[in-house]
């Protein structure tokens, strides 16, 4: 296999965990970095040495190098669109971090430049790579808690120390459910299909010296008559969580991207245990799952395999798309109080 040279444009703690990735993979190798800010550069070349003349502050300087065969995008959500469309029509192929973009029209123009360069174009939803949400989707697929009827997540997080260099997470734009909550709304996407409706209401109660609504809840209809409720909140006192709950008719099953196990509760078929007059009732199965919050390894290795075997990355652009188009209906819904409809037309 082909060893694929990657460039990390943005040098912020994200980029970290990618660096990371990269270093427990035979196939990737990091051959430059670029961010404006030079002061997180030097921290990030603190813990990952690199070259003076392999660290840029100029985007069109990297991407003219031809030994950078994919781009990594680390960099501020804002700064996701320009620098993805910079590098494909560079000719890289893109591995774009979560959230595609702030701004539907942005998604779009990445997607029309990935298929007018046919460069591969890949979206960081790191959720679809955490074990204990790799096998909740598994059982569901098998049919183990049998029909679902309702799903749930959270993306519960604090901010109040991490507002990002020069305030990043704190512009106007950035709503918490699109750059942070899009991984709990892309993983009930996954898990349950598009949904149709979206309500929402938010409130401003926990940072108050920041410009947006911190916390945000959204009713969601899906396929299938499937009710979801996706919580968001950049300011709780709580250790970082994404607890999910899925309910099926037979079954249910809790898990989220922090525990060593997942919760699968299923009836407990009485049988020859009613002759001692202990009846069916419900009983919780602990499924041990590796523990992988952000686990880039298998994301990079997911966008390589692309790369060498010429295959579609998945989730890529239009994927990405749908999970913004969810995310912006709910933010549309909690300024107006009224249902959106939930439109993917690209």
């Amino acid at each position: 296999m082909k060893k694929i040279r990657l460039a990390i444009v943005g040098t912020g703690s994200i980029a970290f965990t990618h660096m990371y990735g990269i270093q427990r993979l035979d196939e990737a190798e990091l051959v430059a970095i670029m961010d404006i800010h030079t002061e997180q550069m030097d921290t990030f070349r603190k813990t990952f040495p690199m070259k003076d003349e392999d660290c840029y502050t100029d985007l069109d300087a990297l991407l003219a190098r031809e030994d950078v065969d994919a781009v990594i995008v680390c960099a501020s959500d804002k700064a996701h669109c320009d620098i993805a469309v910079r590098a494909m029509r560079a000719g890289k192929d893109v591995l774009c971090e979560k959230p595609m973009a702030l701004d539907l029209n942005e998604c779009r123009e990445m997607i029309r430049v990935s298929e007018e360069t046919g460069r591969r174009f890949m979206i960081g939803q790191v959720c679809r790579k955490a074990p204990g949400f790799i096998k909740a989707k598994e059982l569901v697929d098998q049919g183990v808690i049998g029909e679902v009827f309702f799903v749930e997540s959270e993306y519960a997080h604090d901010y109040l120390e991490f507002p990002g260099i020069d305030g990043w997470r704190q512009v106007p734009e950035r709503h918490p459910i699109i750059g942070g909550g899009c991984h709990a709304v892309d993983l009930l996407r996954w898990i349950a299909g598009d949904p149709i409706e979206a309500f929402a209401f938010a409130n401003h109660k926990m940072l108050p010296g920041w410009p947006i609504n911190d916390c945000v809840v959204s009713v969601l209809k899906f396929p299938n008559d499937v009710i979801g409720k996706v919580m968001t909140s950049i300011g709780c006192k709580r250790s970082y969580t994404m607890r999910t709950c899925i309910y099926g008719s037979e079954g249910t099953i809790i898990t989220d991207n922090t525990s060593d196990t997942i919760s699968l509760f299923r009836n407990k078929v009485g049988g020859e245990l009613e002759s001692f007059g202990i009846p069916n009732q419900t009983m919780e199965l602990k499924i041990p799952v590796a523990i992988a919050s952000h686990n880039m390894t298998e994301e990079i290795r997911d966008f390589i395999n692309c790369i060498n075997n010429d295959t579609a990355p998945d989730p890529d652009g239009r994927q990405g798309f749908c999970t913004v188009a969810v995310c912006d209906a709910i933010v549309r819904s909690a300024a107006t109080g009224e249902k959106i409809a939930i439109d993917y037309t690209i």
